[in-house]
């Protein structure tokens, strides 16, 4: 990652097009104005970040935990935001914001990356010991136009094991900086990692809470779709993201997979329409929405159980494979 991607988290994807991160949707849909006092539902959150600000005691380290879309990656600009007293965060010289990254033909990629080059992801994004580096040296450098460094790790928990551990080593050294972990899965990190940082919990939202954000956002379209909101548990980026994909995916498809099929024909007519209309994302996305409608009509473990194992496989096997194994009926 380079200068030139510094926290273009808010600026790689339109919401007007169906979102490939969760957080990022929902940082850009309220960036608005970057000030704490804004976050909605995040009431410890903001009164330790304000506290910190207030006191000038700016931790060397951050563990930001919570679910996935509830407002990390919006919380961490808004703090850097007033703790730096800078109001344009993108590309400034003393913050890097670094995300996890594909490797696609000796590059490495974050997302929105590989999204543009229109390269199909079918194995995990990770952090990798050359960027957890690229903090190391970033930090080993005085400030330049802020009163320290800042350093925003999105999904924390997607390091290697190498990579971990050289972050311990620079959280044990860094005296120059901050460094920022944004995690919806904080038990995956290093203990030793989370015991050096200062814990900042995020909560999922209420009904209440997630209607002042999409009436602040102007999206309250998403409200009136209860399947939407059921699948998105109190989160808003999960909200707009299974908002979109829910559009993207064609009404007759949900329709003949409202129960699972019957018949051999029908299963496998639905499969090879899948494979024909759905990108991989999309199918994905599909396994989640599947589990949803399913464990509401039929409450059959075993099916679940089976969609669980099909999006493993989908990552590995044939799309078309996995889901005529997935529908055939036993």
């Amino acid at each position: 990652m380079t200068q030139q991607n510094l926290l273009k988290v808010t600026q790689e994807h339109s919401i007007c097009t169906p979102p490939q991160s969760t957080e990022s949707e929902f940082v850009q849909a309220v960036e608005e104005s970057f000030k704490l006092s804004n976050l909605v539902g995040q009431n410890l959150a903001v009164s330790l970040l304000k506290g910190a600000i207030t006191c000038n005691r700016i931790a060397p380290a951050y563990l930001f935990a919570g679910p996935e879309g509830v407002g990390k990656s919006l919380a961490a600009k808004c703090f850097l935001t007033e703790a730096l007293s800078i109001n344009d965060l993108a590309n400034h010289p003393d913050l890097l914001w670094v995300k996890p990254t594909y490797l696609h033909h000796g590059q490495l990629l974050n997302e929105s990356e590989l999204v543009v080059a229109g390269v199909q992801r079918k194995s995990p994004s990770l952090l990798r010991i050359e960027q957890v580096r690229e903090i190391t040296q970033f930090l080993s450098r005085s400030p330049l136009n802020a009163p320290f460094k800042a350093v925003v790790i999105q999904d924390a928990d997607k390091m290697q094991p190498m990579s971990a551990n050289a972050l311990l080593k620079t959280l044990e050294e860094t005296t120059t900086g901050t460094i920022i972990l944004l995690s919806s899965q904080p038990q995956r990190l290093l203990p030793t990692i989370t015991s050096r940082c200062q814990i900042i919990p995020f909560h999922k939202l209420t009904d209440t809470e997630m209607k002042a954000v999409f009436e602040r956002i102007g999206q309250v379209e998403i409200l009136n779709n209860p399947t939407v909101m059921a699948l998105a548990a109190g989160s808003p980026g999960q909200a707009i993201t299974h908002h979109y994909q829910f559009q993207s995916v064609p009404r007759s498809l949900q329709k003949q997979l409202s129960t699972p099929p019957t018949s051999p024909l029908t299963a496998l007519n639905i499969a090879k329409e899948i494979e024909a209309t759905l990108e991989f994302q999309q199918q994905l996305w599909l396994l989640d929405y599947l589990q949803h409608c399913w464990r509401k009509f039929l409450n059959n473990s075993d099916w679940l159980s089976k969609l669980e194992e099909a999006k493993n496989s989908l990552l590995k096997a044939s799309c078309r494979l996995v889901w005529d194994v997935l529908l055939l009926p036993e």
